[in-house]
């Protein structure tokens, strides 16, 4: 059975930094693209980033470009979200997701399988 089990939310101050883990079990993880989205209070869920299986492409909202990384280790089978400069909207609840082999759009939570339970990021002014 596939598990994905985020870390590594909290609370931090505007301009600061946090790194989400999401530890995959149950699965070849290599074998499989993932992905970070988020949903804050009241809204849809939202695309944040997502990586290939080999880490070598990578993706991101137009929100989160230039302040957020997404990278991944396949000998821990662990995906990372380096989250920098944060801002207050950046609050939501952040989900970690694996992509389904076939599907083609990193972009739309549709194309994932399987997710994590979230971690909360609040981001205070």
């Amino acid at each position: 059975q596939v598990q994905l089990v985020e870390s590594g939310g909290g609370l931090v101050q505007a301009g600061g930094s946090l790194r989400l883990s999401c530890a995959a079990s149950g699965q070849t993880f290599s074998n499989y693209a993932m992905g970070w989205f988020r949903q804050a209070p009241g809204k849809e869920r939202d695309f944040v980033a997502g990586i290939s299986w080999s880490g070598g492409s990578t993706y991101y909202a137009d929100s989160v470009k230039g302040r957020f990384t997404i990278s991944r280790d396949n000998a821990k089978n662990t995906v990372y979200l380096q989250m920098n400069s944060l801002k207050p909207k950046d609050t939501a609840v952040y989900y970690c997701a694996r992509k389904g082999y076939y599907s083609s759009s990193y972009y739309a939570d549709s194309e994932y399988d399987y997710w994590g339970q979230g971690t909360q990021v609040t981001v205070s002014s």
